[in-house]
């Protein structure tokens, strides 16, 4: 796996203890998913990655279930991941979850935008 730009720094800044990444098993479930299905990556690859993330991310499992973004449900295992994980933000692509701009305290944000707020200039306040 081979990651540039915005997402490798933001895994460099986990590795180096900077930042936390949180992960819940449906979050890890749904990636690998994504990864096989969508991209087509082997067993190995999804073997590899799924290491990685295991070695990288805290995990997180969540107490409640939420049903607030109704265009992809899915998108609401990332709200119940940070809430139990009690996260100052949400850093995702996902055009549904950035609409929303903010769920509770955290905001939620593009990795461009996330590595110019907190990685850059410290965190927002």
């Amino acid at each position: 796996m081979h990651l540039g730009g915005p997402a490798a720094l933001l895994i460099g800044h986990a590795k180096a203890g900077n930042i936390r990444i949180d992960l819940s098993d449906p979050i890890l479930n749904e990636t690998l998913r994504v990864l096989r299905d969508k991209f087509g990556w082997s067993g190995d690859m999804l073997h590899d990655v799924h290491g990685k993330l295991d070695m990288l991310a805290n995990r997180v499992t969540p107490t409640e279930t939420l049903a607030i973004i109704e265009e992809d449900p899915d998108d609401n295992r990332i709200l119940e991941c940070a809430a139990a994980a009690r996260s100052d933000f949400i850093v995702s692509e996902d055009k549904d979850l950035l609409r929303r701009g903010k769920f509770g305290n955290p905001r939620i944000v593009s990795i461009g935008d996330f590595v110019k707020l907190a990685l850059t200039q410290g965190p927002a306040q």
